[in-house]
């Protein structure tokens, strides 16, 4: 692990920028971005951390140039994305696991016959046998070369006709099924396109795998799980352990997480459908007391968990509440640090934009905290 040579994260020239940007995911990090701030506010060794990690692309930032990083993600789809790409299983191992799980799809002939319209129409029979074998015998929890498999393969779940196992779908966000069936027929897409994918997904992987893998720290830890539980179990550990945190959390009533990725957290187990969830913290948010227990609750444990000498970055939106309830906690948590705030230098749309919020207010904040 070297202090960061450009070519680290940009382009397809290292193993370390070809996994970087493995896995659609908005409401992200760019990548340049959490890099650059990553080098900025922190040095080899520093423990950094991040509770609403998403795609983890600040703790793969920082494992890649010697920083031991813990980042925390309640949404499997993105934990698998990072879990993957910094530390993904042997090829070898992958590809055998590919084979084997392709060998069961047989089995499921009859179970993808009777699926709902739309996976009829949004995967062909011998994609649709093989995910419904994939999404039954992948232990992608508990085992490393079934992780980075289930990884690739939500990658190119849905997309762009024909670059995917999909019919023609968004690549980011799946779209609800009365809205995809109808288009297809407007399209003349009813009926999706023959893919092979057995060769489709090894293809995929020999393509990723082609540089090697990344080379990162291996203190760091990927963890899935809702940081107002995960949080005060570190803390009983030990606290003053962090230089860095570094961070961006959900903003309030803009997007529901697993209903926007519902395709994906299907294959993950989840219901056929996009369900809107209750589960605490899982939602989007609409109830402004819910959002502030959130964030004070998380912030109040990462307080305890920072050393003497530490930065807080934190990018949120600019829209009133969500800025001034994120400046009020973190005000009141880190109550002995310095505090700037300034409007985020950003060249893509804001999570707010993404979701559709017609918000007169557009951008993002960036409030960055320092304790001497």
């Amino acid at each position: 692990m070297n202090d960061a040579p450009e070519n680290m994260i940009y382009g397809h020239s290292t193993a370390e920028s070809r996994w970087a940007r493995l896995g659609p995911y908005y409401a992200m990090f760019p990548l340049k971005f959490a890099f650059e701030t990553v080098k900025k506010y922190s040095n080899r060794g520093d423990y950094i951390l991040d509770p609403f990690a998403g795609r983890f692309s600040t703790i793969f930032s920082g494992s890649i140039i010697g920083r031991k990083g813990v980042g925390i993600e309640i949404n499997p789809v993105g934990w698998l994305y990072g879990k993957t790409k910094t530390r993904p299983a042997p090829l070898q191992t992958v590809l055998k696991r590919l084979e084997t799980v392709y060998k069961e799809k047989g089995h499921y002939k009859k179970a993808m016959e009777e699926m709902p319209e739309f996976f009829r129409m949004c995967f062909c029979d011998e994609v649709l046998q093989f995910l419904l074998a994939v999404r039954e015998n992948l232990n992608w929890r508990n085992r490393e070369d079934d992780a980075t498999l289930m990884a690739i393969i939500l990658v190119y779940l849905h997309g762009k006709r024909c670059q995917s196992l999909s019919n023609q779908m968004r690549m980011t966000k799946a779209m609800g099924i009365n809205y995809s069936i109808k288009w297809w027929k407007e399209h003349n897409m009813e009926n999706p396109p023959e893919i092979a994918p057995y060769e489709f997904i090894k293809t995929k992987l020999e393509w990723r795998y082609k540089k090697g893998i990344p080379e990162t720290n291996p203190d760091t830890e990927i963890i899935l799980g809702d940081s107002a539980e995960v949080l005060p179990q570190i803390v009983g550990h030990g606290s003053g352990k962090f230089s860095f945190l570094f961070t961006s959390p959900p903003y309030c009533s803009v997007t529901n997480y697993y209903s926007d990725q519902w395709l994906r957290y299907w294959m993950l187990g989840g219901a056929d459908n996009p369900q809107y969830l209750k589960e605490k913290y899982k939602g989007r948010f609409i109830n402004k007391n819910d959002y502030y227990d959130l964030l004070n609750t998380v912030f109040g444990q990462c307080s305890k968990l920072m050393k003497e000498k530490s930065f807080v970055y934190v990018r949120t939106d600019i829209r009133q509440f969500t800025k001034e309830t994120t400046i009020d906690i973190l005000t009141k948590h880190f109550s002995g640090y310095s505090m700037d705030v300034c409007p985020a230098e950003i060249s893509r749309k804001t999570q707010t934009e993404v979701m559709g919020n017609k918000s007169s207010e557009k951008g993002e904040v960036d409030i960055i905290m320092e304790r001497r």
